[in-house]
């Protein structure tokens, strides 16, 4: 048995956290607000993140910082990107030293443009730090449907002793050591995603659908090598995969808020109904400006932005992109 803490209650991290505990794993999990806490005790559910997912006793609810990593084998950084900064500080000094550190959040710092590892060693001091990700809604996961997922680090035998942790009959892992590939993938496909979930909104149908999320997947290969990425990894489960899955799935929150804005609604009216956080509302513009950094095409990045910041119909956004300048596919 490995002692785990996991810095976030969010869908995701109690999602993670059921893995972990069917897998025999000691789970401590950290929220920033002790009543929500002690509801979570009392009701044994996630009412707010993850409702109608029974949690087992053994899972422990911790406010309290150093009490909820001390003596971790294994910190799960479950903070949205939106709070990774101001959540993560505080836990600076507390980390135990050789713990095995891996970030799930599928996001980029605002405040820097840099991936969540990055900013995770810079603010932690602890290096080097791991990212997880691939297709995983946390609906599915929590109870048990079949999933897989990558994790990568720049050391492989860390890769694979997180690996080793998090597997098991339902939840099954591969290593990578392409950091910036995988967290590349989770966070620009909430991008294209919101744009997916517009054209469903809109009423396109199939064809238009297949186009958007083929276009964005070169968009997000050639912003990812930009930044250091192996191309390949983006046809694999962290890119590819989770594309997909975000693009058309239900659960998918970042297709639900695109859904929304392409009925009519604005983008403040869907944020302040959700309860939960739409990662490629704020990674959008950060998107775009490290691409214009590197300079780098990226409109449907762009239109997403002018849709979400700007206001811009979702059929002007469209009407933007069928019309751009003719080119060849590969261009």
């Amino acid at each position: 048995m490995k002692k785990i803490a996991v810095i976030g209650d969010g869908g995701w991290g109690t999602a993670l956290a059921l893995v972990l505990a069917k897998n025999g794993q000691h789970v401590r999990l950290w929220g920033p607000f002790p009543d929500y806490l002690d509801e979570i005790r009392r009701t044994g559910e996630n009412r707010k993140f993850l409702p109608g997912v029974q949690l087992p006793a053994e899972l422990e609810w911790v406010a309290d910082r150093a009490a909820a990593v001390a003596g971790a084998d294994v910190v799960v950084l479950a903070v949205p990107s939106k709070f990774f900064r101001t959540t993560l500080g505080p836990f600076a000094t507390l980390l135990p030293r050789e713990a095995l550190v891996v970030s799930v959040t599928k996001g980029l710092d605002r405040e820097s443009g840099r991936r969540m590892t990055q900013v995770a060693r810079e603010l932690l001091h602890h290096a080097p730090i791991a990212a997880l990700s691939g297709p995983s809604h946390a609906e599915e996961v929590a109870r048990g449907i079949p999933t897989a997922v990558t994790i990568a680090c720049t050391d492989h035998d860390r890769a694979v002793a997180l690996q080793q942790v998090f597997s098991n009959g339902s939840f099954r892992v591969y290593t990578s050591a392409d950091v910036a590939g995988v967290e590349l993938g989770g966070a620009l496909k909430n991008v294209i995603a919101i744009a997916a979930g517009a054209c469903d909104g809109i009423g396109f149908g199939d064809n238009t659908k297949a186009a958007l999320m083929t276009r964005g997947l070169a968009e997000m290969t050639r912003l990812g090598g930009a930044l250091g990425a192996h191309l390949a990894t983006f046809a694999g489960l962290s890119g590819l995969g989770d594309l997909i899955v975000t693009c058309t799935s239900r659960h998918s929150r970042n297709r639900m808020v695109g859904e929304r804005l392409g009925r009519g609604e604005s983008i403040r009216q869907i944020l302040d109904s959700m309860a939960q956080v739409a990662e490629g509302v704020w990674t959008c513009g950060t998107a775009l400006e490290v691409a214009r950094q590197h300079g780098l095409r990226a409109p449907i990045t762009e239109e997403v932005c002018a849709v979400i910041n700007d206001g811009k119909d979702p059929r002007a956004a469209v009407q933007a992109l069928l019309t751009r300048e003719l080119r060849t596919e590969q261009d």
